[in-house]
Order: C-alpha cells, then structure tokens, then sequence
C-alpha cells in the first residue's frame, strides 16, 4: 500500500500523503451523501401520499443541501 501511496502522490501532485487522505475523506463524504439523496428521492417516488413531487423539489434540495456544507 505505501508503494501506491507514493506512486499516487507523484503522478496526482499532491503534497503529502494526508492531503491525498484528506481528498479520500471528502470523495467518500460526497458518495455517501448522493447515497442518501438517492435513497430519499426513490422513496418519495414510491410514496403514494407526495403527489406533488417534482424535479425542481429535487434540485432545490441538492442545492439546500449543497450551500449547507
């Protein structure tokens, strides 16, 4: 692993090995939260009782959720 580490550390510029963590970190932040976005939206599609859901109601809660971090 440490092999990987410092190849990955030369061909991608990164300073050191905790910044290269730290963009680890924030990639897996990132998934996570599109996993429980998509998880949401599938079940606010599946509910009968939202009637009004639309695209728009999903982008203006990726934006709320965006500007929040």
């Amino acid at each position: 692993m440490r092999d990987f580490v410092e190849i990955t550390l030369n061909d991608d510029g990164y300073g050191s090995a905790s910044e290269y963590v730290r963009e680890l970190i924030r990639a897996d932040q990132k998934r996570r939260e599109q996993q429980r976005l998509e998880k949401t939206l599938l079940e606010r599609l599946s509910s009968k009782e939202d009637e009004t859901f639309t695209m728009d109601d999903v982008r203006t809660e990726v934006r709320r959720r965006l500007e929040a971090k």
